[in-house]
């Protein structure tokens, strides 16, 4: 099964990410509340889940404070998103603890964001620069499915792993 670690932000947040400009325009699929999660690695293709579960579980994580914007951004020219910064310690914990499973990790820098839309035409920079600043405490971790269908993909938390206490909060 294809797995991902990711935070999902509070109710709140997503109600206020709800509230953005979302344009029609050609190529551009806006992703739903249902998708919107910060991912802190991709794991690709896992045979068996429990074994990431139970290292997530013994791992040394600690809770942290998620910072959105200041404002819609774009990462790359296919991704329209919200820039999610504070999550770096816990991305790198969770790839040490998980390092073992799944796709190697990268070694690409961990750049947090919450996606928006992608778009397979042209350029997303148009659909940025929207003001949007918020920050939330992250208080779990969560091992999720993602399975893909024409219509998006669907997201199922196969574990949850409550964070220990952080001073930074």
């Amino acid at each position: 099964m294809r797995l991902f670690v990711a935070v999902r932000p509070p109710d709140r947040l997503m109600a206020a990410l709800a509230r953005l400009a979302r344009p029609e325009r050609p190529g551009v699929r806006w992703t739903g509340r249902h998708e919107w999660h910060v991912t802190l690695r991709f794991l690709g293709e896992v045979d068996d889940p429990v074994p990431v579960a139970a290292a997530l579980d013994a791992a040394p994580l600690a809770a942290c404070q998620a910072v959105l914007g200041p404002r819609v951004a774009t990462l790359g020219r296919q991704v329209v998103c919200v820039p999610v910064a504070g999550l770096d310690r816990l991305a790198a914990a969770v790839e040490a603890a998980t390092g073992a499973f799944g796709r190697p990790p990268g070694d690409r820098p961990f750049r947090g964001h919450l996606t928006l839309a992608r778009v397979r035409r042209g350029s997303a920079a148009r659909l940025a620069g929207e003001a949007f600043a918020d920050r939330f405490p992250v208080t779990d971790v969560r091992l999720v499915r993602s399975r893909t269908f024409s219509d998006g993909p669907r997201y199922e938390d196969v574990h949850v792993r409550p964070l220990g206490p952080s001073s930074a909060l």
